[in-house]
């Protein structure tokens, strides 16, 4: 239960959750419609993984281990990437800069500066692209375009050990200790690089330009310089803990050329969120989106309402009224007078 009082989709009892189903299908396809819909389509897209590789010496880790223990062995060795949702622009956190370079093709330019609209991430992430493609457009065949992916690194991981520890007694537990490591910093950072080919569209068969899209995202794996415990692991007087390792970079780049298209798409419906509050009988609450007035709407109330009085014969102005009140309300007022 939540704040809301209502049940939640955690059924393991753990401080996790799983998300809310938002679309369902009856199987029935007469619940099926065509929709059209406004979106991105993406014409072309190439991934591709960059990897490095930095060493670390005398690492520092925190806690130290208790007087009197010595550690047996490593359990495990992992790390995450530092973000501080607070400072999004600090130096310590993990941070990609992408630089692209093509050729074959043009960055759209304003004011010396490259021209990008709003992608789907919802901030401006996408850079339009120019080509003469005439003459792959007389084949009916898409213009290549070759870049060069400039990726660069800096920030910070934090590192964490599980160790088996034991006492004098031999007794054996475990504990984790942790150490900051910083890849590089902004003045100095790391700097990954590949090549790519893609397939432009037209330029000029199309009401929008191509324009490139870029995503990419980094992981972390580390381990002893040399998978010697002995060797790797220092352990001072006082129980502080120093480490050599050897951190694994590995970057995944996609690159999509997409272009604003209007699609017909099959839908069973808006995907509408389970309500977490119960207000039934005190206030009637509004729809998020407004119901489709097309031809392809399951509901014709709209054209019937609208053509009611021309196919009932009794609402012809030009007609005598019948005896009979057909319900229609046109026997509330006198005929017209035919000319």
């Amino acid at each position: 239960m939540n704040c809301f009082c209502t049940p939640q989709n955690n059924t393991t009892g753990e401080s996790c959750c799983k998300a809310n189903e938002l679309c369902s299908f009856s199987g029935n396809l007469d619940d099926v419609t065509a929709t059209p819909i406004y979106v991105q389509s993406v014409y072309d897209a190439v991934r591709f993984h960059m990897q490095g590789m930095k060493t670390v010496q005398c690492l520092k880790f925190t806690p130290a281990i208790p007087p009197g223990c010595s550690v047996s062995r490593i359990l495990d060795i992992r790390c995450k990437k530092v973000f501080d949702p607070s400072q999004a622009s600090n130096c310590d956190n993990l941070t990609l800069d992408m630089e692209t370079g093509i050729s074959g093709a043009y960055f759209v330019n304003e004011c010396n500066s490259v021209v990008e609209t709003v992608g789907p991430d919802g901030v401006p992430s996408e850079k339009i692209l120019f080509a003469d493609t005439s003459e792959c457009d007389a084949t009916d065949c898409g213009t290549p375009i070759f870049g060069t992916q400039n990726v660069r690194i800096w920030g910070n991981i934090v590192v964490y050990i599980d160790l088996a520890i034991c006492d004098s007694c031999g007794r054996e537990s475990t504990m984790t200790i942790c150490a900051e490591v910083n890849i590089a910093k902004p003045s100095c950072p790391l700097v990954l690089t590949n090549f790519f080919e893609l397939c432009m569209p037209s330029t000029t068969n199309s009401a929008f330009m191509p324009r490139l899209t870029e995503l990419s995202n980094a992981g972390f794996s580390c381990r002893m310089a040399t998978n010697n415990a002995s060797r790797d692991l220092c352990i001072g007087p006082n129980g502080e803990i120093s480490a050599n390792l050897i951190v694994t970079i590995c970057i995944t780049v996609e690159k999509k050329i997409t272009v604003p298209v209007q699609l017909c798409v099959l839908s069973t419906g808006f995907a509408e969120a389970p309500l977490q509050e119960n207000v039934s009988g005190v206030v009637t609450c509004p729809g998020l989106f407004p119901e489709r007035n097309d031809g392809s709407s399951s509901s014709n109330s709209c054209q019937s309402e609208s053509n009611s009085c021309i196919t009932n014969p009794c609402c012809d102005p030009c007609c005598p009224p019948s005896s009979g009140d057909c319900d229609c309300g046109c026997s509330d007022y006198p005929p017209k007078t035919c000319k």
